[in-house]
């Protein structure tokens, strides 16, 4: 199995997208998978400008001389995909839009055909049939945090006859590193390395894996209480500069 997998926060490793992006990604070489690992900051790519050049003048190849180039061939041999992405305004970073994007014109089409009674882009020819995953992270407590990115990242692999293959969610995110030295969260890791695992071996993941990555860590109140009592401490540290 061939994994492309991009973690799309701008904190890249230091950030707490990698905090479970990290062992799923784990899981997935300890069961096999051959994995690519990408971070959209260190990628030079371009938003999409609709020439559509990549239909007609160089089919399948953008005009664009970015990254992108070097990552299509990859990406229509790819088993899995694996977008990894902090929610911070109700949907996926810029760097992972601008990269999903650019997939769309020189992977599909030009042409429509009729599935299930919608039109649907043809899969240009080459391109492998494709498994999606979703890991994300969000600071607010609640899980509806993601409701707005599974619409999205769902529709994107039907309109692409891909398989959304399952999502890896984690709220009340800035919860988990304090928990770390006291070992309160390492089901969660583990859970996210077995998630891995899983999706090698058997080509999904149980619901019930994806529910300890996401289970509460701490009651609503106290983390909202504590979360503005951090944030007061580093304004009030400002104020004495």
């Amino acid at each position: 199995m061939k994994v492309l997998a991009f973690n799309c926060s701008p904190s890249m490793d230091k950030g707490n997208t990698a905090l479970i992006f990290n062992p799923f990604v784990e899981g997935m070489k300890e069961a096999g998978a051959e994995v690519e690992l990408f971070y959209t900051n260190k990628l030079k790519i371009n938003f999409c400008t609709g020439q559509v050049n990549c239909w007609f003048k160089h089919p399948g190849k953008c005009y664009q001389d970015d990254d992108m180039n070097m990552l299509y061939p990859k990406l229509r041999e790819a088993d899995v995909w694996v977008f990894a992405t902090p929610v911070y305004w109700d949907g996926v970073t810029g760097p992972m839009k601008t990269l999903i994007d650019r997939t769309a014109l020189p992977l599909f089409g030009p042409f429509y055909e009729l599935r299930d009674g919608h039109t649907r882009t043809i899969w240009r020819e080459g391109t492998t049939s494709t498994k999606v995953v979703l890991v994300s992270v969000g600071g607010q407590w609640e899980m509806d945090i993601f409701d707005p990115l599974l619409v999205y990242m769902k529709a994107m692999c039907k309109n692409s006859n891909f398989e959304f293959a399952g999502a890896l969610l984690r709220p009340h995110t800035h919860a988990v590193k304090p928990m770390i030295e006291s070992g309160a969260v390492n089901d969660i890791f583990e859970a996210a390395k077995e998630a891995g695992r899983q999706l090698v071996k058997n080509g999904k993941m149980s619901a019930e894996i994806l529910k300890t990555v996401s289970r509460e860590l701490v009651p609503q109140k106290p983390y909202m209480e504590g979360f503005n009592q951090f944030i007061q401490q580093i304004l009030d540290s400002m104020k004495k500069e």
